[in-house]
């Protein structure tokens, strides 16, 4: 159902749906949009500080644990082929199927750690974290998603140009594909959820305006996929910048999670019959020409969920209390 901007149940007093006794849960400001709902401006800058922190520490900690510990499983079941460490570089470096099923499983721990740190440290609901709703619109996401498939394939297929890649049938290529289906979306929603829905959160918390948030948790994101030439790190920014936009410009995560998971899901997909995902895996550099065409075709996914949510009229901020005497919102 479409949503009236600026719509809604009063939500500026604490709530205790989904709290503790003596610790419930509080909504946050009315006619706020997505980069103060889960940290108050009241709170000061300590706050945002110590959840920064605190994300920052949970992806250092958390995802090599997860990841060892799912590869660890993964070499004791299947016999412990060779040396555990072959097994771990080959499981990291993507030459195997299970080391991409734990590293994207790995990643997607991600949403753990925010929303724990949105229930405990900010004292949000988890519904929240999803748009200025709250929650999750299913009905957005879905349509930028078959947008996204329509925009960013034909963007390769343009730079491409008369060029045909040579596409070969490995072996268990379903298993793969499958593998990838299954948990390559689960990873890109956990980043987005990580970069756009927290750190950008916090970064505003420390008093930044939040164009400048969009921009911090769009560097932070580039520089977090370790080695990369200066196109691909713009590529990767870029595509942070587009993403953070449409966080204040559509009020929720949505469309950010449709492109992220479109992209790497075909990004994957591709590479299987290209030479395996390792290949994908192990990308370091980018040519110009290949990063403008990426960067047009984030523009345009952009630009068309931009278009999408004015036309379904999406809520761009959080609900401002009901006046007396007014029309119930629809």
């Amino acid at each position: 159902m479409a949503v009236q901007r600026g719509s809604g149940s009063p939500i500026s007093r604490p709530s205790s749906e989904g709290g503790t006794p003596g610790r419930p849960v509080r909504d946050p400001q009315p006619g706020v949009d997505y980069s103060q709902v889960l940290v108050d401006r009241a709170d000061g800058p300590l706050k945002s500080m110590v959840g920064i922190c605190g994300a920052l520490l949970g992806y250092a900690l958390i995802i090599p644990l997860v990841l060892q510990a799912l590869l660890g499983i993964g070499w004791l079941v299947s016999g412990r082929p060779g040396s555990y460490a072959e097994y771990l570089r080959r499981g990291q470096t993507f030459e195997t199927i299970w080391g991409l099923v734990s590293t994207h499983l790995a990643l997607a721990c991600l949403m753990v750690v925010v929303l724990l740190l949105a229930r405990y440290l900010h004292r949000r609901s988890p519904a929240w974290v999803w748009s200025v709703q709250p929650g999750l619109r299913w009905r957005f996401l879905a349509v930028v998603m078959v947008v996204a498939v329509i925009v960013l394939n034909l963007t390769q297929i343009l730079a491409r140009g008369s060029g045909q890649p040579e596409f070969h049938v490995p072996h268990l290529w379903w298993a793969w594909l499958l593998a990838i289906l299954l948990t390559s979306p689960l990873q890109a929603a956990a980043e987005e959820v990580f970069f756009r829905g927290y750190l950008m959160n916090c970064l505003g918390g420390l008093g930044a305006n939040r164009w400048l948030a969009v921009v911090g948790s769009a560097l932070i994101f580039a520089l977090f996929h370790g080695t990369q030439n200066l196109w691909l790190f713009i590529d990767r920014f870029s595509f942070g910048l587009a993403a953070g936009a449409l966080v204040l410009l559509t009020g929720g995560l949505e469309a950010g999670i449709a492109a992220h998971v479109v992209n790497n899901l075909f990004a994957f997909g591709y590479a299987v019959f290209l030479g395996g995902a390792a290949q994908a895996r192990g990308v370091t550099e980018m040519t110009a020409a290949d990063a403008m065409w990426d960067v047009g075709g984030f523009v345009g996914v952009a630009v068309a969920a931009w278009w999408i949510g004015g036309l379904m009229r999406l809520a761009r901020r959080t609900p401002r209390p009901a006046q007396p005497g007014a029309p119930a919102g629809p």
